[in-house]
């Protein structure tokens, strides 16, 4: 076919389309569509009913048509919001105090490269003693981004200018005998999802691989009010889901045959080769738990409600969480200090104060297991004992729990249906075919199929999940913080109800591959699940393992 053929193919094909498309927009509402879609929803009506309700359905469809002309940007978020406290919930009171400070006694190293696995106290303590200027930290990781980024395909865009900028600042403003903190001068990646202005902000994805935000999300504004230097935009799976992205495949620098993971697929890859200190990630089913555990780091999930989504890509309203991740719990602790609280724009945020001196004493702390988790959990049985072993080792008495029991996978499709929301454009305008992953367990097939999700059973979801909610405060009433394997039911049940998780380094299985552990603390008591975290790392000592490059 020639090229002209190829154009009037091409130009008629068009033409069709939109003929049936305006065909598809003025089509009447008919009782037999009405029998075919009752089917997808375990309905069964009779004739007479189909009719009664044909006048209406009309209606319906000709209000979803005028919606569909307001520009949503994903942006927007919905008015109807979720509340993870239960009724009674006292939320913590007091003011928030943070113990940890640089640590002065660390020495400069000859070689530079040293410190590429330094922990954000060491480094602090270097540049509040200017030992370590922050332009050379700045300098040594942007050139570890260079050398390893696209090997490990986990850069999106090098912040250099910025970078080189802010660490300037930094420098000037300690020598000057101003010092904001434990993150002043210290570089850091952020998951490409965050809005940074004047630098593209790509969501993985081709459709938006050009896009500008013109702003900085809170986080990011928030980062750069404690003195940190942002590096590098890193890679995330397209729209928040895996580890492939528009320009491949996210590795694990332990293993660079696999991916690693995802969806927070280059924070969790780049902290864990050493080309940032940390990451910010974010988490709505597993995408910071995942690829921690994959990468063999540290992660927090905080609190729903603890850390400001604004400037955010949205993927669901009420699952949403960003949070660090970091090669240690103490350095997630530090980071988090510095990006949880309120802001002027995200209405889900709940202020409560954050107090935080480091590793709890675990005899003073009620510490539950998940007993069924832990017994079905076969394949990671004897890495899940030795973390409740070194629990009983230093005197906890572990208390057996379980979680409530409802049909919580039934409920993941609260995530597809705010998810198709989200990117409800992106369907109409057939631009998810851009998308890499076209597979039916991936993001377009998922936005499409869940345009059939009925509004009446999307809202009972949402009304058991607060049953749930009201159950796990009963639980937490019995435990402080609990242990569990990091995957399975409770996974996507403390995403539902908002609870906060630290994930953490356990081992490496057999084939030289990092597991984790997680812990789950109460609502708003992230400070109790660190501590009780930070402590059993120390005494395990697997956070001080990293890969070669």
């Amino acid at each position: 076919m020639t090229r002209r053929e190829m154009f009037i193919t091409a130009f008629f094909m068009l033409l069709l389309a939109i003929a049936l498309n305006g065909e598809l927009k003025n089509k009447a509402v008919e009782a037999n569509d009405v029998k075919a879609a009752q089917n997808l929803i375990g309905l069964n009506f009779t004739q007479a009913e189909i009719d009664s309700m044909l006048p209406g359905l009309q209606d319906n469809l000709n209000s979803y048509r005028d919606i569909h002309e307001v520009e949503l940007p994903n942006s927007v978020m919905p008015s109807v919001q979720l509340n993870p406290l239960p009724p009674g919930f006292q939320l913590p009171t007091g003011k928030a105090e943070f113990g940890l400070t640089p640590n002065m006694a660390v020495k400069r190293p000859n070689d530079l490269n040293e410190l590429a696995f330094a922990s954000i106290r060491d480094l602090a303590g270097l540049v509040k003693q200017q030992k370590v200027t922050s332009v050379e930290l700045t300098t040594l990781f942007l050139d570890r981004l260079k050398k390893y980024g696209p090997e490990l395909e986990c850069v999106i865009s090098l912040t250099e200018e910025r970078a080189v900028k802010a660490a300037k600042a930094a420098d000037l403003e300690i020598k000057s005998g101003k010092y904001r903190g434990l993150l002043h001068g210290i570089p850091y990646g952020a998951k490409d999802l965050l809005a940074t202005k004047g630098i593209k902000t790509t969501w993985g994805a081709e459709a938006y691989k050009e896009q500008m935000i013109d702003m900085d999300a809170t986080v990011i504004r928030k980062l750069d009010e404690a003195g940190a230097v942002l590096v590098a935009k890193l890679t995330l799976g397209a729209l928040a889901w895996g580890d492939v992205w528009y320009g491949g495949k996210t590795r694990n620098p332990w293993n660079k045959e696999q991916g690693s993971s995802g969806s927070s697929a280059g924070s969790a890859s780049a902290t864990s080769a050493g080309l940032v200190p940390f990451a910010i990630g974010s988490e709505t089913w597993g995408s910071i738990v995942s690829p921690a555990t994959r990468c063999g780091l540290s992660g927090l999930r905080p609190t729903y409600g603890r850390v400001s989504r604004t400037g955010a890509m949205a993927l669901s309203w009420t699952m949403d969480k960003l949070g660090p991740l970091a090669r240690s719990v103490e350095d997630c602790a530090i980071v988090f200090n510095a990006i949880y609280g309120p802001d002027e724009a995200d209405q889900t945020l709940i202020d409560a104060p954050f107090s935080y001196s480091g590793a709890a004493d675990l005899k003073s702390v009620r510490i539950g297991y998940l007993k069924s988790a832990f017994d079905q959990d076969t394949t990671g049985a004897s890495y899940n004992q030795a973390a409740l072993d070194i629990l009983k080792k230093n005197g906890v008495d572990l208390i057996p729990i379980e979680l409530p029991d409802y049909p919580t996978w039934d409920l993941g499709f609260v995530l597809s249906a705010e998810a198709a929301a989200a990117f409800d454009l992106l369907t109409r305008s057939n631009r998810d075919d851009l998308l890499v992953r076209q597979i039916k367990n991936a993001w377009p097939n998922v936005f499409r199929t869940s345009r059939f999700i009925p509004a009446v059973e999307y809202i009972n979801a949402n009304r058991i999940r607060a049953l749930i909610i009201q159950d796990m405060a009963k639980v937490m009433t019995e435990v402080d913080v609990y242990i569990t394997p990091s995957f399975g039911e409770n996974l996507l049940l403390t995403n539902l109800t908002g609870h906060p998780c630290v994930v953490l380094q356990n081992g490496f299985d057999e084939k030289g591959n990092p597991v984790s552990i997680s812990l789950i603390g109460d609502l708003f008591d992230e400070e109790t699940v660190l501590g009780v975290a930070q402590a059993l790392q120390e005494a395990a000592e697997h956070h001080k393992q990293h890969p070669v490059l």
